[in-house]
């Protein structure tokens, strides 16, 4: 009889944690079956190696920003504010996985590289066909790694300016009106229209992939030498990895 995917889940939890707390060196098999308290025949029953775990890890990040961007784009109060309004949350599980599978990228792992591209790939795709053009999207990613590296910095009692109710909204909505479509209804019915700079920049080249910030937010963060982890309180990502303070492992 096969061990329920609680044990599975428990162990993969554990790893994560390891790697947002301690780093990638410390993440050892042993310290993940300790944390897990399991014994090291039942961490190698779910995952016989650390490769293992780490490829279970991207697919977990994948899975849960999918689902972040499907809770997103359902959203009723529109796909450019929802982006933005979860931009503030740093303890989900997908911000803390982000922020464990770049632990993974900072090492040199290519797989965790490459998943962390995707899931940015993942939110600008979901953009794209909300915001006016590539300078407005980029505008609204831009917004919501800042207000993820605030809510980070304030996670570290570091002074900060602290964005809610009223203010959150207030900000939300100048974003949402300086990058999305205008709509203008007509007897014919509703209908989008561009503003002069939307007309602008769509006679421009899209700015190639290389050209802009691949990384979202979280591992950005991550990726410094100068701040101790920002991280360990319980669950990166959606929206978030996801600072300038974190350091390297």
């Amino acid at each position: 009889m096969s061990r329920p995917p609680l044990a599975r889940e428990a162990v993969l939890d554990a790893f994560t944690r390891i790697l947002v707390d301690d780093g990638e060196r410390a993440a050892t098999m042993d310290a993940t079956a300790r944390a897990a308290g399991v014994s090291k025949g039942g961490l190698l029953y779910h995952f016989n190696s650390k490769s293992a775990l780490e490829e279970a890890l991207v697919k977990r990040l994948e899975t849960l920003a999918q689902q972040d961007v499907d809770e997103i784009e359902n959203s009723p109060e529109g796909v450019v504010a929802a982006h933005l309004r979860s931009s503030q949350n740093t303890g989900s599980p997908l911000d803390v996985t982000i922020l464990a599978v770049s632990r993974l990228a900072q090492n040199g792992s290519d797989a965790a590289s490459a998943s962390l591209r995707r899931v940015r790939e993942l939110w600008e795709d979901s953009l794209r066909a909300h915001t006016r053009d590539e300078t407005a999207l980029q505008m609204v990613l831009l917004v919501s790694d800042g207000l993820y590296f605030n809510a980070v910095l304030d996670l570290n009692a570091l002074p900060g300016p602290t964005l809610e109710g009223t203010d959150l909204d207030a900000l939300i909505s100048a974003v949402v009106a300086a990058t999305t479509r205008r709509r203008r209804t007509a007897a014919r019915g509703t209908r989008m229209i561009p503003d002069a700079s939307s007309v602008t920049h769509s006679r421009m080249p899209a700015a190639p992939t290389s050209a802009r910030n691949p990384h979202p937010r979280p591992w950005a963060v991550s990726a410094s030498p100068t701040m101790r982890s920002a991280e360990p309180t319980a669950t990166i990502a959606r929206r978030a990895a996801r600072s300038e303070a974190m350091p390297r492992a």
